[in-house]
């Protein structure tokens, strides 16, 4: 809906699914808008021409009315500009939204087009399961480092092997747990992708920190790392987390009193695309290991995995574009492939 002598938006954009406005700049007012606005907002377009920015944002969310008329501006004079905005709807409703500016072609006046997508579910969901997983992850650590220090003081007490023994084990299991905190944080890592913390690297870089660390950790482990052929990939601590947990494993779960371990990077054969190995000459992966990383597969009490190590790995490597592939070799070993889209070498 347009008002007399504004720019009219054509009608199918009453069919969209996203509320578009067009804002005076100067004036910092709706001069058209389409239905779904409208809707997101609570005002009709004659209301909201006559309304100023700060009736409909809510005063209790530290982006303000003048933040927004700032950023109006900034699409005028700078270039598009995207924000999220807490609405207050003309029934005193709080709304979440996502805000795209972008200057709107008029010879005569300033103007600016906004895409406005309501966000509140999907924002208030996000940030609830965050505070989840913040208190999951401090009462984990917390707990299992108790049952570690308790379990710790029964084996120094334990007068016979066997009491010895199932000591040792329990505390194993307890350091175990505990480093599920750990890897539920690099999964969130993965999960809330931002563009702007990713940079472009040649692929072994950051590989070749990753067995630097690993060999420090595990002085006898034998860890090579070969390139193949350069290549350059665009990533984030998701990619370190990944191969950290792969050449990890490779080493933790070995039979031999020297882990040996290859990693190696390189175009794939069959794609193009940015292939990293690590292959070890371990007993195979369980069945339950691997299975459990189909997503439509069904998890019961008896098909579960006994780690998240795999987990990080995948959901680390799909957060970046790739692809996560597990092959286990005969009569022993298994490869941890790792495909990456190639990106061209910065300039």
């Amino acid at each position: 809906m347009a008002l007399q002598n504004d720019p009219a938006l054509p009608p199918a954009y009453d069919a969209l699914q996203v509320g578009i406005a067009v804002y005076d700049a100067t004036e910092a007012t709706v001069a058209s808008a389409n239905d779904r606005l409208e809707s997101i907002f609570g005002y009709r377009t004659e209301e909201l021409s006559e309304l100023s920015v700060e009736t409909y944002t809510a005063n209790t969310y530290t982006f303000t009315a003048a933040d927004f008329v700032g950023r109006l501006r900034d699409a005028v004079e700078a270039g598009p500009q995207e924000f999220v905005w807490r609405l207050k709807r003309s029934d005193g409703e709080l709304a979440w939204v996502r805000v795209h500016f972008s200057r709107f072609p008029d010879d005569e006046r300033e103007y600016v087009l906004a895409e406005v997508r309501d966000i509140t579910d999907y924002y208030v969901a996000s940030r609830r399961e965050a505070l989840f997983w913040r208190i999951l992850r401090h009462n984990l650590r917390n707990e299992t480092n108790k049952i570690a220090g308790y379990v710790e003081r029964v084996r120094d007490l334990a007068d016979d092997e066997e009491a010895t023994e199932a000591a040792e084990r329990a505390l194993s299991t307890a350091i175990e747990l505990g480093t599920i905190a750990t890897s539920v944080k690099q999964i969130q890592h993965a999960a809330t992708r931002c563009e702007a913390n990713r940079s472009y690297r040649r692929a072994v870089e950051p590989l070749r920190d990753v067995v630097e660390a690993v060999e420090a950790e595990y002085p006898d482990a034998e860890i090579r790392l070969h390139e193949r052929e350069a290549m350059w990939i665009h990533v984030d601590a998701a990619f370190e987390y990944a191969c950290r947990h792969a050449v990890q494993n490779a080493v933790v779960h070995s039979t031999e009193s020297t882990p040996a371990v290859r990693v190696t990077v390189g175009p794939s054969p069959n794609t193009g695309r940015v292939e990293i190995r690590i292959v070890d000459s371990n007993p195979p992966i369980p069945d339950v290991e691997i299975d459990v990383l189909d997503e439509f597969t069904e998890l019961t009490s008896t098909s579960h995995g006994t780690g998240v190590g795999l987990f990080v790995m995948k959901w680390c490597i799909e957060s970046l574009g790739g692809e996560l592939q597990v092959e286990r070799r005969e009569p022993r070993g298994n490869v941890v492939h790792f495909y990456l889209p190639p990106k061209e070498r910065p300039t």
